[in-house]
């Protein structure tokens, strides 16, 4: 386990923190004394700079922006900024996007991840005996490398690996390229493997902000098939919890999987939106929302069921989700109310309308 002096500022490159979840955690670490942080960004269609403004000026907080898959960008950075931890939120996450164009999906999740490993082996044997002890590489992956559950039963540390769209084989080829690394070289490395985040500034396209810009607008509200496919939802907070609490007491060598005990179909989702929206909107010439609901042809391959069994996690760092599905779902419709000039802007900047135009939701609700 890590054992990082309380008195030493912690350094901790981030990959992708311009997206959902790594923006989310930035702003979790900037919360969090003596952490130092480096974003580096390709900024793709899913990463938006607006999201961290806030803090672009802050001591505490540097942008590069650069592709993991460039070794010389990363070894570059790794030898100014000198990181503690590297936590690889980089992805391409969309499942659609995957069907239609796996090439980007292989070349940034697998070769991606690939060159960040070999830049961090390498910077890591460069460091002295101590600092290779506190040193740590988490890889943030999907329950979705594990294929689909029945009507029962959770995902695990120890479930079989049996991805089903070009995006989870792409994300399962990565966590075994980062096991492969910690076996074969001693690198410290961690995965996470998480259910569906939802939250404050998740890109527009994903189910639940879909779903609440649609209702906002007036437009249709899309479910795929007959909305039955469950998904185990994770408030994008608490899982920002879980990622610093298994950087600092998780066992390199280790996965984690990370959920919210929270169980909900599609069809739950989306009606649950459109009852707290009828409450907050009570006057919109939309009510009730439920009517925009409209039905589409299921996307191939779909997933039935994911739900996660996060005891391992809790045994090793005492972490439990605090937030109930109503209660972070609640915070989400609010902070989309209060914000629809930021999803306007992350429209416009990536070039994507399709979010308030009928495309399809992504349910993989992760990282980007």
């Amino acid at each position: 386990m890590s054992d990082r002096t309380a008195n030493r500022t912690t350094r901790v490159l981030v990959t992708g923190g311009a997206g959902f979840v790594g923006s989310n955690f930035i702003y979790y670490l900037m919360g969090t004394e003596d952490v130092e942080i480096a974003n580096l960004d390709l900024l793709t269609y899913a990463g938006h700079l607006g999201t961290l403004a806030p803090i672009a000026g802050r001591a505490r907080y540097r942008f590069q922006q650069g592709d993991i898959a460039d070794p010389d960008t990363v070894q570059s950075l790794l030898r100014s900024f000198r990181p503690d931890y590297i936590v690889n939120f980089a992805a391409e996450s969309h499942v659609d996007r995957s069907i239609d164009g796996p090439g980007t999906f292989i070349r940034t999740n697998f070769h991606g991840t690939y060159v960040l490993l070999e830049c961090a082996l390498a910077y890591w044997r460069e460091l002295n005996l101590e600092d290779q002890r506190g040193f740590r590489y988490l890889q943030v992956s999907t329950d979705e490398v594990f294929g689909s559950l029945g009507s029962t039963g959770y995902f695990s540390e120890t479930s079989r690996y049996n991805p089903r769209s070009p995006y989870a084989a792409s994300k399962a080829a990565a966590d075994h390229l980062v096991n492969a690394w910690h076996h074969t070289y001693g690198l410290p490395t961690l995965i996470t493997q998480c259910s569906n985040n939802y939250g404050p500034f998740q890109f527009p396209e994903k189910l639940i902000p879909l779903t609440i810009l649609n209702a906002i607008d007036g437009k249709p509200i899309p479910i795929y098939g007959t909305g039955r496919n469950v998904r185990d939802w994770l408030f994008v907070g608490d899982h920002c919890d879980a990622l610093w609490q298994v950087l600092q007491r998780g066992y390199p060598g280790t996965t984690y999987t990370i959920g919210g005990n929270s169980e909900r179909s599609v069809q739950e989702v989306v009606d649950l939106i459109c009852l707290m929206l009828d409450e907050y909107l009570p006057g919109t010439p939309h009510f009730p929302h439920a009517n925009l609901q409209t039905y589409v042809p299921d996307r191939p391959g779909h997933d039935f069921r994911y739900a996660i069994d996060s005891s391992r996690l809790k045994l090793d760092t005492g972490w439990a989700p605090t937030e109930s599905f109503e209660s972070g779902l609640a915070q989400t419709i609010v902070w989309y109310l209060n914000n629809l000039d930021w999803s306007d802007a992350v429209r416009a900047e990536s070039q994507v309308s399709e979010a308030r135009q009928g495309v399809l939701p992504d349910l993989n609700a992760m990282r980007r």
